[in-house]
């Protein structure tokens, strides 16, 4: 490689644009002379919050064992519903108390389960709304069914 440039020489051809050297300030430099690094500490920070915090464990101590973390908490038991069963209820007792009179047991089981689900706020209201009014109009056809049954013979005299 040949060069015009005599050796041993620092300087730069023409061609190339003498850009000014910065020089260090009296802050970045330390007490032996040299250079701090970048983002080291050099005494600014010194408000609440911001200030630098000491380091916990120093060398040959003894390091406090870290609190156990849990990143994903197990998830939650699945809360009981009993609006769904109310409804299929009802409609049971709806359906076997306009043949006979002794769907009442199902309707009984059906407002409950109802009355239950209304208390609940994770359940839906509307279905437990809708298995309370069946639930209620199945133990009135019920109980007219066996009126009729009661008017019709002699069962209890």
């Amino acid at each position: 490689m040949t060069s015009d440039r005599p050796e041993g020489s620092n300087s730069l051809p023409d061609d190339v644009p003498q850009l000014p050297v910065p020089l260090l300030d009296a802050d970045t430099a330390s007490a032996s002379g040299e250079a701090a690094l970048p983002g080291a500490h050099r005494g600014g920070f010194r408000r609440p919050l911001t200030e630098p915090i000491d380091i916990a464990a120093a060398a040959g101590s003894a390091v406090p064992e870290a609190p156990e973390v849990r990143w994903a908490p197990p998830p939650p038991a699945p809360l009981p519903r009993s609006a769904g069963w109310a409804l299929t209820f009802a409609i049971l007792a709806l359906a076997i108390s306009l043949l006979v009179g002794w769907g009442f047991p199902a309707g009984i089981l059906g407002a409950v389960l109802a009355i239950v689900a209304l208390r609940r706020p994770w359940e839906n209201r509307g279905v437990a709304v809708w298995a309370l009014c069946l639930s209620v109009l199945s133990l009135a056809y019920s109980a007219g069914w066996l009126w009729w049954a009661h008017m019709q013979g002699a069962l209890w005299s």
